[in-house]
């Protein structure tokens, strides 16, 4: 094959994969938007549902309150396009996938793909653990502790960008096992040295749930305690997972050495 038949080779699987990729995203952006028209038709009701936690909490007599001209649209609306996304995330992760599983191996596909599905499931239950646990008991402790003379009224906006942020917090922090056992799989950290250095693992769980919550102890234990069972989740997952591949290596060895 001359230079140039292997340049337009390249240049058409390039192409080729731009256009899947293209497509890929397409599909992707298609589910957000699906999943964004009812969530905008009743924004006004999630955002109450989401607000909840708070409005049950605050003393008699008080509100929230929108400090922008616009916020009582923009606010709702910017929660149906968070919802939606959140919603349509399955979608997403999944064309993801399958742009890159056609360049994986059989056993990393068989690797991967539990992988992302348990991703998925734990962003949600730390979305879920957020919501109905520590909102709850975290905004209990900010509304008791006001100062005599201070009412409680909270802009609606700011409350949106603070619970989304604690929903994605806690979504990220409830996906330590995923990393936990990536960082075994690839050799890059050897499980024995996970579990020798716990004590600097607790530290360093408490300093970052210290920066992602309120700055009281009840929200930040709240993240720090679960992120920190999850790690020894991952732990064992990543012992489990390094020791079936090395029976599977040895039976691979064998096959090898009989044939």
């Amino acid at each position: 094959m001359s230079d140039e038949d292997q340049e337009q080779l390249a240049e058409g699987t390039l192409i080729s994969h731009l256009i899947e990729l293209r497509q890929r995203l397409i599909r992707a952006v298609a589910a957000i938007a699906v999943a964004f028209v009812p969530c905008a038709i009743f924004s006004n009701q999630l955002f109450t549902m989401i607000a909840l936690p708070l409005l049950e909490k605050m003393p008699q007599g008080t509100s929230m309150i929108a400090t922008n001209v616009v916020a009582p649209f923009m606010a709702p609306l910017k929660l149906a396009l968070f919802l939606a996304i959140f919603l349509a995330m399955p979608v997403v992760l999944y064309q993801a996938w399958a742009f890159v599983a056609p360049g994986l191996y059989r056993h990393e596909k068989r690797f991967a793909a539990p992988l992302l599905l348990s991703s998925i499931v734990l962003f949600y239950a730390g979305a879920a653990f957020a919501y109905f646990i520590v909102f709850p008991l975290m905004f209990a402790f900010l509304t008791t502790t006001v100062p005599i003379g201070v009412q409680v009224m909270t802009d609606m906006t700011n409350y949106l960008d603070f619970v989304l942020l604690l929903f994605f917090a806690f979504g990220i922090a409830f996906e330590i096992p995923i990393a936990t056992v990536l960082l075994a799989a690839t050799g890059l950290v050897r499980v024995e040295a996970m579990a020798k250095h716990r004590g600097y693992v607790i530290l360093g769980i408490f300093i970052v749930a210290a920066f992602l919550t309120p700055p009281d102890a009840i929200s930040q234990s709240f993240m720090a305690v679960p992120m920190y069972l999850l790690y020894e989740v991952g732990i064992v997952m990543s012992r489990l997972l390094l020791k079936d591949k090395l029976a599977r290596q040895r039976s691979e060895r064998q096959d090898a050495g009989s044939s």
